[in-house]
């Protein structure tokens, strides 16, 4: 961290770790859901001038607004993990996207977001659409009080300057992934086809086009192959 860097922190709770990140940002914006807790923080961290409270959810708060004026920025978040998911996307997906996310999960999620072909997830495909991911360390229930049931995990995402598709193409890619793990179990051809509403020979010639084996089953597919098959999609009607 350098000491010219704006750090958004989401869910500072009492303040253990804002307090650290405002001796070495310069300038800390700090998006608490709860009001109680909001309400208390400035008081107890000593109304620093470099901190800026939101009383908000991160999953529905303007982005815009809160990093208006002081781009780039980077992420710091312990994130539950009924709220993991879609703050993760919210940043990654948002006009004002920061260069870095330093967040820690539960291990399951950690796993998804970092996971390689053979173990990947929607949510995988769409982490590593936008950022370089990687799990820096576990960490134990021991760890934390009162101690919770789960273990967690840090990951880090690099977030990439220019992700492989456009913001206009981005929709569709994804509409076809998620139509590609409609149903996780099955051989991709019958998944894909099922999922885009095709015959089952539209797909088999879509995956050939890309040099995917239909027979494979979605968790199998790198971001690479995903891209090829998403340009077979696109050129489907293409002469």
């Amino acid at each position: 961290m350098k000491a010219s860097d704006l750090v958004v922190e989401i869910g500072p709770g009492r303040g253990a770790l804002t307090r650290r990140l405002l001796a070495h940002a310069a300038r800390v914006v700090a998006i608490e859901m709860d009001e109680d807790l909001a309400q208390s923080l400035v008081h107890r961290l000593g109304h620093p001038t470099n901190l800026y409270l939101v009383n908000a959810d991160a999953r529905s708060v303007d982005l815009s607004r809160v990093v208006k004026g002081f781009e780039p920025y980077k992420v710091v978040a312990n994130l539950p993990y009924y709220a993991a998911n879609p703050i993760i996307r919210r940043f990654l997906e948002a006009s004002h996207r920061p260069t870095e996310m330093v967040v820690m999960v539960q291990r399951e999620v950690a796993e998804s977001v970092t996971a390689t072909p053979g173990k990947m997830s929607i949510l995988s495909v769409a982490v590593q659409f936008y950022a370089e991911a990687k799990m820096v360390c576990t960490v134990p229930p021991s760890a934390f009080r009162p101690a919770p049931k789960v273990t967690s995990a840090v990951v880090r995402l690099e977030l990439l300057a220019n992700p492989p598709l456009g913001k206009s193409q981005a929709p569709a890619f994804f509409d076809l992934v998620r139509a590609g793990f409609s149903a996780p179990r099955k051989q991709l051809h019958n998944s894909l086809g099922r999922g885009l509403g095709q015959p089952a020979g539209e797909a088999h010639r879509i995956l050939k086009a890309a040099g995917v084996d239909g027979s494979r089953r979605a968790e199998t597919l790198s971001l690479n192959e995903w891209l090829k098959v998403f340009q077979a999609w696109e050129d489907r009607n293409v002469c």
